[in-house]
């Protein structure tokens, strides 16, 4: 079987790697869309790539031609301001390291976000892929989990896809903070649940009926699984065929692209 079965009611994708890699579109996106109505799918879009905004992934959505509604958009950002926000009250200091993705989702729950120069203040720590990453950010990070402050983080990508290669992704950035402190953060991405969780209830399908594809076994395929939903590896991205061929638990269907596995009958 290659392609997707006849009782698929739901799809939560991935993004980077799947549908795009940076500003190129992987496969014919307008075409995979219209597919998807045909089949009458109900599609969340799931991401550990929080730096963007929900407004500006349906703006990049858009420049690929695809139209979808905000709900449809889920990322690590806003998967973790929703942990944090089970835990501790508007108004809560919070020293966040991270692109706008991560600073409006804190903001939307009301936290209060601290400055460099105030971080000692913070009763969290929240980090992100910050493309204006600093040694001071870091170094403030690092003293406050050392110093007991809970410690949340985006997503543990080692690497990020772009046209020319992977290049250092969150993981690799957390990894200093990590080795400094020796602590581990609670991850709301994939490989844990948090983020496909609130794809899942969004969508409002079973698990038995939603699937979960993505471009890397150790997030994707991994939290799918985790979640209890069927797997799709697609290998427009990061995994190879060898490497899911050897993946346990195995993968349910590895396709050469996403439209590989809802194209119709030649």
């Amino acid at each position: 079987m290659t392609r997707l079965p006849e009782d698929t009611k739901g799809l939560i994708l991935d993004m980077d790697g799947v549908l795009w890699a940076d500003s190129h579109a992987l496969i014919d996106l307008p075409a995979t869309f219209s597919r998807f109505q045909e089949l009458n799918l109900a599609v969340t879009l799931a991401t550990n790539n929080g730096t963007r905004t929900v407004e500006q992934y349906l703006e990049k959505l858009a420049g690929f031609g695809v139209t979808v509604e905000p709900w449809q958009v889920v990322t690590s950002a806003l998967a973790v301001a929703e942990l944090l926000a089970r835990r501790f009250s508007p108004g809560t200091p919070i020293f966040a390291i991270g692109g706008e993705g991560v600073m409006q989702a804190l903001r939307s729950k009301g936290f209060t976000l601290l400055s460099v120069e105030n971080a000692p203040e913070a009763e969290a720590v929240v980090f992100g892929i910050d493309r204006a990453i600093t040694f001071q950010k870091m170094v403030e990070a690092t003293l406050l989990v050392r110093a007991g402050r809970p410690f949340y983080a985006t997503n543990p990508d080692k690497t990020f896809p772009t046209p020319r290669g992977q290049i250092p992704g969150a993981g690799a950035w957390l990894s200093v903070i990590t080795t400094a402190s020796g602590v581990q953060p609670i991850i709301a991405g994939k490989p844990q649940t948090p983020l496909l969780e609130m794809a899942l209830e969004r969508l409002g399908t079973s698990k038995e009926q939603t699937w979960v594809i993505g471009d890397r076994l150790d997030t994707d395929i991994a939290g799918g699984q985790a979640l209890g939903c069927r797997t799709a590896l697609v290998l427009t991205g990061v995994s190879t065929r060898a490497q899911a061929e050897d993946w346990q638990p195995s993968v349910d269907l590895i396709g050469e692209s996403l439209w590989d596995l809802v194209k119709p009958d030649a």
